[in-house]
């Protein structure tokens, strides 16, 4: 017999993992009202815009983060590019600029976000091809 006893995984839901997501949910969250309302009086509209943007960006980075080591290297630096040019332009586009200027400037970050994560997850991995256990 083993001097000591195996620690089986939980399944379910765990809050591991959940602080940057978090964090950087509630910062982009407070930050869309404020571009949104121009110097105006807050209204509902705008504190629900700041509420579920931080929802659906800090699911999506918490997503990638616990999921993203399923995808190879070019599709996860990909879906992080497209997860941080579409934030970028989506506040951009708050306030008042047109499609065009918003997708560009959405475009950019994202293939700034593409070559920098594609570098640290190629840098990051075995012979084989696997993400380092870190």
């Amino acid at each position: 017999m083993a001097a000591h006893a195996a620690i089986r995984p939980r399944r379910g839901l765990s809050t591991n993992g959940w602080g940057l997501p978090v964090t950087i949910g509630i910062a982009y969250g407070l930050y869309a009202p404020v571009i949104a309302r121009r110097g105006g009086p807050l209204s509902w509209g705008q504190l629900w815009l700041g509420l579920v943007s931080a929802v659906v960006l800090a699911v999506a980075i918490h997503t990638l983060r616990t999921r993203g080591r399923a995808l190879p290297r070019e599709l996860r630096a990909g879906a992080w590019a497209v997860l941080a040019g579409g934030a970028t332009g989506f506040l951009f586009s708050l306030s008042d600029h047109s499609v065009f200027s918003s997708s560009m400037l959405g475009a950019i970050v994202g293939a700034g976000t593409f070559a920098a994560t594609f570098y640290l997850f190629y840098t990051h991995e075995d012979a084989r091809g696997r993400p380092a256990p870190y």
